[in-house]
């Protein structure tokens, strides 16, 4: 089982209002190149998997048949659910439920995603293995998770701000057992059954209108940052705060473009 403190819902309940406001400009072009790839007819009854509020659902539900989106954080739903509210989207279903055990019969969807969301799972290859399953014979899954911190200017960014914050943190070195690693990715997504498995690399680019705007979208939408907000206690983060807005406003040009990349596995359940 995985310690990783974003494997479990909490932090995420915590996030929700931030997430859905905040990191859409960096996540939707991750969830549309995955929609291309997948090159989805009309007719699709679709899957995704830690929908979180939508990022994919709410684009996929205005191109096929019926969208499926399961999370286990209930916030992250409600939002999803007032966003295809809003939108009119009367073809997504919403379902609280774990991704390594779909609440969903053997062979229901044409098409499976997990955007950021099956990289986390404390068990990753039940989550590859739970995907499969529900997939009908010809399906396609694609499946996403970022790249090595040292291949995204954005988070190089956010974790020099941390040091600054406490010199004790550190920019993260690539863990080769994870899906950062193409091979790795490619591996457990062949593991679980799938055939055609290639892993492509996608980069996208946000900009923001200055070194405040890109902390105070960063600090709402970030789960390790509200997670060490809630650890640190308010009088704390204030004081650890200001280092980290200092840092990133003698680093930060104003509307200067950050790009970050990320690795999209697409793999198909072959036909009987």
């Amino acid at each position: 089982m995985s310690g990783n403190p974003l494997a479990v819902a909490a932090p995420w309940e915590l996030v929700a209002d931030g997430y859905a406001e905040s990191a859409l400009a960096i996540m939707a072009p991750f969830s549309a190149r995955a929609l291309e790839l997948a090159g989805l007819p009309e007719t699709a009854r679709v899957l995704d998997v830690a929908a979180g509020p939508g990022t994919l659902s709410l684009p996929a539900a205005a191109q096929v048949a019926r969208v499926d989106a399961v999370d286990f954080a209930e916030p992250m739903l409600d939002r999803l659910r007032a966003a295809a509210a809003a939108a009119g989207l009367t073809n997504v279903e919403v379902t609280h439920g774990d991704g390594q055990a779909l609440p969903f019969p053997d062979d229901t969807f044409d098409a499976g995603f997990s955007m950021f969301g099956l990289m986390f799972f404390p068990d990753r290859p039940k989550g590859f293995a739970e995907l499969f399953r529900v997939l009908r014979p010809g399906g396609v899954a694609v499946v996403s998770s970022w790249a090595p911190v040292a291949e995204s200017p954005l988070m190089r960014l956010m974790f020099g701000a941390l040091s600054a914050g406490d010199p004790a943190i550190r920019e993260p070195q690539p863990d080769f057992l994870n899906l950062e690693n193409p091979e790795v990715f490619a591996g457990e997504m062949s593991g679980a059954g799938f055939a055609g498995v290639s892993i492509q690399r996608h980069t996208s680019a946000v900009a923001y209108d200055d070194a405040d705007h890109l902390w105070t979208e960063m600090a709402r939408s970030s789960a390790p940052l509200v997670l060490l907000r809630r650890s640190l206690g308010e009088d704390a983060w204030e004081e650890r705060s200001a280092s980290m807005r200092a840092y990133l406003n003698e680093h930060y040009r104003p509307h200067s473009l950050l790009s970050t990349t990320a690795f999209l596995g697409i793999g198909h359940k072959p036909e009987r």
